[in-house]
This record gives C-alpha cells, sequence and structure tokens, in this order.
C-alpha cells in the first residue's frame, strides 16, 4: 500500500494508483463550479513494455449524473511503460457539485500485440466543508 496513492488497482501486473487533490484556489462554489487534480501512476510490473492506447472514464456528479470521457493517451502523450518502471501525469476534473466520482479504464498494447483493458480505480471527489 503507497501512502501517497491511496487509490490502486491491478490488472495484468499493471498497477494504477490515484491520488486526489481538492483545489480550492480553481474552484467557485457560489457559481457551481468544484475543480480537482488527480495523479496517476502507472506501474509496469511485468516482464514486457506496454504502451498505453486509449483512456475511458466514467465521471459521476454528486446527484449522479454520469459522463462518459475516451480519448487517446493521457495528457496529449501515449506512454511506453517499460518492466519495472513507472509512468506519472496530472490531470484535472471539474464538476457542478461538491462531491462525484471517477473511475475508468485505460486500453494498453503488450509487447507481443496483444491489446488489454487496465482498471482505473474508483476514486471519490469530495470538496472539504468550507467553515463558517
Amino acid at each position: 500500500m503507497n501512502a501517497l496513492f491511496p487509490f490502486h488497482a491491478t490488472t495484468r501486473d499493471i498497477i494504477v494508483h490515484v491520488a486526489v487533490t481538492f483545489l480550492p484556489e480553481q474552484s467557485e462554489p457560489d457559481r457551481g463550479r468544484w475543480f480537482w487534480a488527480y495523479h496517476i501512476r502507472i506501474e509496469n510490473d511485468g516482464d514486457e513494455p506496454v504502451q498505453l492506447l486509449t483512456r475511458s472514464w466514467l465521471i459521476t456528479d454528486g446527484r449522479g449524473a454520469q459522463h462518459k470521457v475516451d480519448g487517446d493517451g493521457v495528457v496529449g502523450e501515449q506512454p511506453v511503460v517499460q518492466p519495472g518502471k513507472s509512468y506519472d501525469y496530472v490531470s484535472g476534473c471539474p464538476l457542478a457539485t461538491p462531491t462525484g466520482s471517477m473511475q475508468g479504464s485505460y486500453h494498453m498494447l503488450g509487447a507481443s500485440g496483444q491489446t488489454f483493458d487496465v482498471a482505473i480505480p474508483h476514486f471519490a471527489l469530495i470538496a472539504p466543508a468550507v467553515a463558517e
């Protein structure tokens, strides 16, 4: 268990770790906008390099409304993660509610040419209560 990354999921020797941080300086609660940054670390504990081809996210707000996001790579890259190495990136998520959650998957390409999906763990987005 990694204290810096409280959320994690393992699929076929690929471990996805997630840490999330609420960003009050980018949030505007009086305008119905809350913003979080999430830090992802993808570790390759396998014997072959893997390449992240696409991502698929399911974002749920505090009212239960769901938004699906699919796209190529992450943060403009389709990184190759060598055996025993990791790849980190940071991205963000705005919501119209002070709570919500995210989960998803990455579509990966193995060195053998086989593709497979890797789970991104479910994690909560929770804005701290504003002190009166």
